[in-house]
Formats: structure tokens, sequence, C-alpha cells
């Protein structure tokens, strides 16, 4: 009988975090969509009339701006997140990848699935900003 421990060859917090921000920057993205769709749907209009300035997304926050609003912290977080996916989707996917590729029978098969679902995700994101309506929702958002 072995009393050794079994020990895992990779560090479960650090793929946790890794899914965790691929899932985040991927959820902030498809948020920023959905309000940019919504608005234009709500207000009739199409992307041209939207980076006029008179459909600003910092109108969408109820009860304002202002630091004690809950909801302009989370305008704030899905802001960052939305612009850290822009830079972090092709690092966090190699990564990611290299991870589930390496450690082949190691991490759980949820895990890996977790990984690699995150990696595509992110790619596609990535590419897909670069599409000109997806041009005119990042303008629109950066206003």
């Amino acid at each position: 009988m072995s009393s050794a421990a079994h020990a895992t060859s990779y560090s479960r917090g650090l793929v946790s975090a890794l899914v965790v921000a691929q899932l985040a920057t991927v959820g902030a993205f498809l948020v920023v969509l959905l309000l940019y769709v919504g608005r234009m749907v709500a207000a009739g209009v199409g992307p041209a009339e939207m980076l006029t300035g008179a459909y600003d997304p910092k109108d969408l926050v109820p009860f304002g701006m202002d630091g004690t609003n809950p909801f302009f912290w989370l305008y704030g977080v899905v802001g960052m997140l939305y612009l850290v996916g822009a830079v972090s989707a092709l690092p966090l996917a190699i990564v990611a990848v290299a991870l589930a590729a390496r450690e082949r029978d190691t991490p759980p098969r949820a895990t890996r699935a977790l990984l690699l679902t995150g990696a595509v995700g992110g790619l596609l994101v990535l590419v897909a900003r670069f599409t000109p309506p997806l041009l005119d929702m990042h303008r629109w958002w950066m206003d």
C-alpha cells in the first residue's frame, strides 16, 4: 500500500482562472453585442445612425453614471472585459490549447472541454471583431 498522494501535474487554480478569463471575455463581448443590437432594434435605426452619438451606450446605464450606482460598476466591468478580450483572446487560446494537449491524461475530460470551448469561442469572437458590422459596434461602444 502506497502512502504517496496523487499529485496533479497541472495547477487547478491556474486552469480555473484561465477558463473563467476566457468565458468572461467572450461573455462581455456577447453582452456588448446584445446591447448594440437591442439598442438598434428599440430605436428603429441602422448601424450608421448608431454612430451619430444620439444613441450613446452610456445612456443605457439605469440611474446615471454615478459612482454609487451599482449598474455603473457593472457597465465598467463589462467595458473592461470587452477591451481585455480584444487583446488577450489569442494568448489565452494558445495557453488553453497547450494545456489541453500537453496534459492529455491529467485534467478531467470536462476541464479539457471547457479549455477548448473557451479557446474556440475566444478566437471566433476575435475574428468576428474585424467584420465591418462589428467594427461599427466597437466604434459605438468606444464612443
